[in-house]
């Protein structure tokens, strides 16, 4: 049953978010004069509103709320109220409908992406563990897969923290149990004590799925203190839809923080990650110099556009929960369709089995296909594999396309 999600009409939408709109400050009508902001310059976007009264998102992006620090906390800069109410409607959506949280139980804001929201978690557990354990940045290290995203390795450069990298298997992209349990120990008997776990809902590269337990069983059998975060910026608006098992998310007592990233399944505009975390951690990434915001600003980013979290509540309102079901139910089917072909080749692939993502050998696809098609290597400069996304736009008439160009490369 989803408590906040439901499906509505154009109508309804363009109600709400004109509203809400319209709770927000109007530099145009009120004497506003200490906010260092306006609208977008009507010389260059137009404000006609003939046009824009049929256009809720560009309305948005022209009268530019500023959405700076945390809505779900107590205290938010009052000149944005309307729009920062549909934010807090969206972190509801996904901390419980999506990801099975209890209502008003997580705190959460529209990031840059899952670069930044990945980050933020980190930078949250190291300060934890700072304040409350007077932890050392020398004790403090990252753990995650060799297939993380990159932007664990830009969170231990920024946070000074060392980072580990556990290696998977090549054919099955899965972690094994004792080689995470290895790492872990070695790194323990170098002075580590306090662990920054990263799992991965769908990698980039290849769609895996780490496994949860493993982590949670090694990092307990080597008796040190650890929180976990999901990377859920590619798979956080697929998996749990693929996958109605998942235990990536906040009904498991050990996931204490989520990333979505809403500019890609979600096809939202570029700049809408989603950060997820439970009450009570938010605390440990305020900024209190920041004295001049109401509210005063828990987040990396700072400023940043209300229009962006607009968008993303829009595009899930308008699908619904079982328009959401439904359209990743068509992007498994084409997947398989392309791998029972690509079985049918005899070519060898990495599929996760509920991921839209087929990762195949570099032997069977030469520079010139790779180019046409727009895949992309796991290492531009030694490629051994390259990916098929399956979005909404590949379609089967265009895979096909692919699979009669790979034909020719084996004939060849």
């Amino acid at each position: 049953m989803n408590t906040h999600w439901q499906k509505k009409s154009q109508e309804e939408i363009k109600k709400i978010v004109f509203s809400a709109l319209d709770h927000n400050v109007n530099y145009q009508e009120q004497p506003i004069l200490g906010v260092p902001a306006t609208y977008l310059d009507e010389k260059v976007f137009s404000q006609d509103e003939s046009f824009l009264k049929e256009a809720p998102f560009l309305t948005a992006l022209i009268k530019n709320p500023n959405h700076i620090g945390c809505h779900t906390l107590d205290g938010s800069e009052n000149f944005f109220s309307g729009t920062q109410e549909i934010e807090r409607k969206l972190i509801e959506i996904c901390a419980v409908d999506i990801l099975k949280g209890e209502t008003g139980a997580q705190d959460g804001y529209v990031a840059s992406g899952g670069t930044e929201a990945n980050i933020q978690a980190l930078w949250i557990y190291r300060n934890y563990y700072q304040q409350e354990f007077n932890a050392n940045l020398n004790e403090i290290t990252i753990l995650c897969s060799e297939d993380s995203h990159y932007s664990m390795h830009k969170a231990s450069n920024l946070l000074c923290i060392d980072i580990l990298s556990v290696p998977v298997d090549e054919e099955t992209r899965a972690l094994n149990e004792d080689t995470v349990l290895q790492y872990i120990n070695n790194a323990k008997a170098k002075g580590k004590k306090y662990f920054l776990g990263v799992v991965n809902m769908m990698t980039t590269m290849f769609g895996s799925v780490d496994d949860i337990d493993i982590y949670v069983r090694a990092l307990q059998a080597a008796k040190v203190e650890f929180k976990l975060h999901v990377d859920g910026a590619y798979g956080g608006f697929y998996y749990p839809f693929s996958n109605q098992e998942n235990p990536l998310n906040f009904k498991n007592p050990m996931v204490t923080s989520v990333t979505l990233d809403a500019h890609k399944m979600v096809q939202a505009p570029y700049g809408t990650g989603v950060f997820l975390i439970r009450k009570g951690f938010m605390k440990y990434a305020n900024t209190k110099e920041a004295s001049y915001v109401e509210g005063e600003d828990y987040t990396l980013i700072g400023s940043r556009s209300g229009a962006n979290a607009i968008a993303i509540w829009m595009i899930l309102s308008k699908n619904g929960p079982f328009g959401w079901f439904e359209k990743i139910f068509i992007l498994q089917k084409r997947a398989q369709w392309l791998c029972t072909k690509l079985d049918e080749l005899g070519f060898s692939y990495f599929r996760f089995p509920t991921s839209n993502i087929i990762t195949i050998k570099s032997e069977y696809i030469n520079e010139q296909c790779a180019k046409r098609f727009g895949l992309v290597p796991d290492n531009h400069h030694a490629p051994k594999w390259y990916k098929v996304v399956i979005m909404d736009h590949v379609s089967i008439e265009k895979l096909t396309l692919l699979l009669d160009e790979l034909k020719k490369h084996t004939l060849a």
